[in-house]
């Protein structure tokens, strides 16, 4: 029987990826704040679930969480660290300064609050995949979305280390980075989003990616060439050409 844990599971791709792994033979630990939400997911799905309301701010209540987890259905094959906020933000104007502060707990502490609890088990273990949602956003810095791309550009670096230190251990860790996926997040934006893609084609594509044993998976496919091209243009041309840019709303 495999156990799965899933942050962020209550919209989105988190929920993408629940529906995407319930089978019969299944242990989904389902975790996000809205627990009614949860509760309606874990009726509709095929799988053993136990649900967790939980911010993955607070580190003692998802450590709860992981324990508890882990008493019923023992640790887990398959983390996904998938909880995160976006807004637009400007630090220009105070007022958002808590909104940077909360883009960067939830997208970069929240992902080490999800893994803390369970990390060394699955190391003593010798196996289990640790997967990380970051985001292409974290490739270049977007105008105007300074503490996302911040928040996503650590948190792949942040992922990369932990892949590093866990490399021999047995334990796999894979970074996915998205381009636009159609869910909540993006369903407030008022531009054009080139390649977007549904949340379910998505979480077909990181579980294909997470039975490869990548270590590293953009999609959709096309936005592994924008992000090739985005890390190799100057910055005498890059300046000037995200000046341009649309900018995300503020949604915080």
């Amino acid at each position: 029987m495999k156990t799965i844990f899933i942050t962020g599971a209550s919209s989105g791709i988190g929920m993408a990826l629940a529906r995407e792994f319930s089978h019969e033979d299944v242990v989904l630990g389902l975790l996000a704040r809205r627990k009614e939400r949860l509760d309606r997911l874990a009726n509709d799905l095929a799988a053993d679930v136990y649900v967790y309301a939980a911010d993955v701010d607070d580190s003692l209540t998802m450590r709860s969480a992981a324990e508890a987890f882990i008493q019923s259905a023992g640790i887990p094959d398959l983390v996904i660290a998938n909880a995160g906020v976006s807004s637009g933000t400007l630090t220009s104007e105070s007022k958002d300064q808590v909104v940077f502060e909360q883009i960067m707990r939830t997208n970069v502490m929240g992902m080490v609050h999800t893994y803390q609890p369970f990390v060394e088990a699955m190391r003593m273990r010798g196996s289990g995949t640790l997967v990380g949602i970051s985001s292409i956003a974290g490739f270049r810095g977007i105008p105007g979305s300074g503490a996302y791309s911040a928040s996503k550009a650590a948190a792949t670096a942040y992922l990369e280390s932990l892949r590093v230190e866990l490399s021999s251990s047995g334990v796999n860790v894979l970074t996915v980075c998205p381009g636009y996926i159609k869910t909540p997040m993006t369903d407030v934006n008022s531009f054009y989003m080139p390649f977007l893609m549904d949340a379910d084609r998505a979480a077909r594509s990181i579980r294909k990616a997470i039975v490869k044993k990548k270590r590293f998976h953009v999609l959709p496919w096309q936005m592994s060439l924008v992000g090739f091209f985005l890390r190799l243009i100057p910055r005498c041309i890059y300046d000037p050409l995200m000046r341009r840019a649309p900018r995300k709303p503020k949604s915080l």
